[in-house]
């Protein structure tokens, strides 16, 4: 079992008390105990990372060491479970402030998202470069496409299903222009960056991506070295406005329309998609984020609808439910294109600033309609992102499984269960259960066998 810091939780902040404390210790088990029937169909390797502070402590969440949870399952088996630190130079050769180091592309924690392209696996956050690992969650080094990428690449790049480019963006330039767009070929050259005009230096988590746009998210959550002392130097400022860009997938910042839209935030989007000269997107949209600091997260996500009418030069925002919600999916094969199923997670503990609280539910959306489909995990589970695997390729939309990794507040036990994306509402078709506690994380992928080496 991995050693847990345990100190007396009342001297801790939110991030390093109960679930959320790091855990220290890298395991490899194969003794996994396996509820249900794994389906056979599932051959590959399910990964997430979440921060994970190798000393122990870290001043804000987001702050802390990417730690790499995986599970290869294969011909209906669970084969092992692996935990890893992303060993960057924040491990390797650590300095002694948060901010030390700014700048060095190369110091990337790969904290936040992991997913897979041109046959590598990438652990990425939004400061810096993206961190390679192996099939074995073994790191390997950084990635800038061979000196190519000169800006910092975000935690939520997209791939569409279609021509296989990685398109991403950057937000953490401290001079114009703020933004810089980024294009990546299926075969993993840089083939664009583009500089995108905003007023200011803003948190720009993600973006959506349609089969031939891109869409920016101009939100008033700003640069403010006045908020470095409560971790994240960024704050809501309303009267900013908010804003939505809309430019063609190869074209350029000067050409880039904008659309006022009312002032919120988005950390995550769901789905976005062309429909005629019409662009529609599904964001989990929160009035604002970090009202009170930037450690406040009184304010959650709803699913909304905006619908930009490119000719008209207006958009119709349209909340589609009032179930909170976010961490929102889709299957990949429909990146960009009209998906008809989303799957989120849900949220808790609205109105309380001490800390985000993951909820007991997953949802399933059909987003044409707004019907609602709940999987309850147990009273007293807490869930994370859905990730879709698909059962076959070219299925039906929805003919696959979400997976995903519960913790039991209870038993403080970990798992990871598949349900049948067909039949939501049941109990889950396996339940891996884990060999130690995994604090909760951010995102990860379904990695087919295919994708890469393992």
């Amino acid at each position: 079992m991995s050693q847990t810091l345990n100190p007396p939780e009342s001297t801790l902040p939110w991030h390093l008390r109960g679930n959320w404390a790091p855990v220290l210790d890298e395991i490899t088990s194969h003794e996994l105990r396996v509820e249900g029937t794994i389906p056979s169909a599932l051959d590959g390797l399910y990964v997430r990372t979440g921060p994970n502070p190798a000393s122990g402590a870290s001043v804000h969440w987001f702050f802390g060491d990417g730690m790499l949870h995986g599970v290869r399952l294969r011909n209906g088996r669970a084969e092992w479970y692996r935990n890893r630190f992303v060993k960057t130079p924040n491990i390797t050769q650590p300095l002694a402030g948060e901010f030390d180091g700014m700048g060095d592309m190369t110091r990337g924690k790969g904290n936040t998202h992991v997913l897979a392209h041109n046959g590598k696996l990438m652990a990425l956050e939004e400061a810096h470069w993206p961190w390679l690992v192996d099939g074995q969650l073994d790191t390997i080094g950084y990635e800038n496409y061979g000196g190519a990428l000169t800006c910092s690449m975000t935690a939520h790049p997209k791939i569409c299903p279609q021509t296989g480019e990685l398109l991403a963006f950057s937000y953490m330039a401290f001079e114009p222009p703020y933004v810089h767009y980024v294009r990546i070929s299926p075969d993993g050259k840089l083939q664009q960056i583009e500089g995108v005009d905003v007023p200011a230096m803003v948190m720009m988590h993600d973006f959506n991506v349609t089969r031939t746009r891109v869409i920016f998210m101009d939100l008033p959550l700003v640069f403010d070295l006045s908020q470095v002392d409560s971790g994240v130097p960024f704050k809501f400022k309303r009267d900013n406005g908010a804003r939505l860009g809309v430019m063609d997938r190869q074209g350029k910042g000067s050409d880039i329309k904008w659309f006022d839209i009312d002032p919120c935030f988005v950390f995550h989007p769901v789905n976005a998609h062309d429909e005629g000269d019409n662009v529609v997107l599904h964001v989990s949209r929160q009035p604002e984020a970090f009202g009170s600091s930037s450690d406040d997260y009184a304010q959650v996500g709803r699913l909304w609808k905006w619908t930009i009418d490119t000719k008209a030069g207006k958009v119709t925002e349209e909340m589609v439910d009032d179930r909170p919600g976010d961490f929102g999916r889709v299957n990949d094969a429909y990146v960009g294109l009209a998906a008809r199923y989303g799957y989120l997670m849900s949220l808790a503990g609205e109105g309380n600033a001490e800390e985000p609280v993951y909820g007991s539910s997953l949802w399933k959306y059909d987003l044409t309609t707004g019907q609602c489909w709940e999987h309850h995990l147990g009273a007293t589970t807490r869930g994370s992102e859905p990730v879709f695997a698909p059962s076959r390729a070219g299925g039906a939309e929805d003919e696959g499984y979400v997976i995903t990794i519960v913790h039991d507040t209870a038993t403080e036990r970990s798992r990871l269960v598949i349900i049948d994306a067909q039949n939501f509402s049941a109990p889950p078709l396996a339940t891996v259960h884990l060999p130690q506690r995994v604090p909760y994380g951010a995102h990860g992928s379904w990695v087919p066998a295919t994708s890469i080496a393992m």
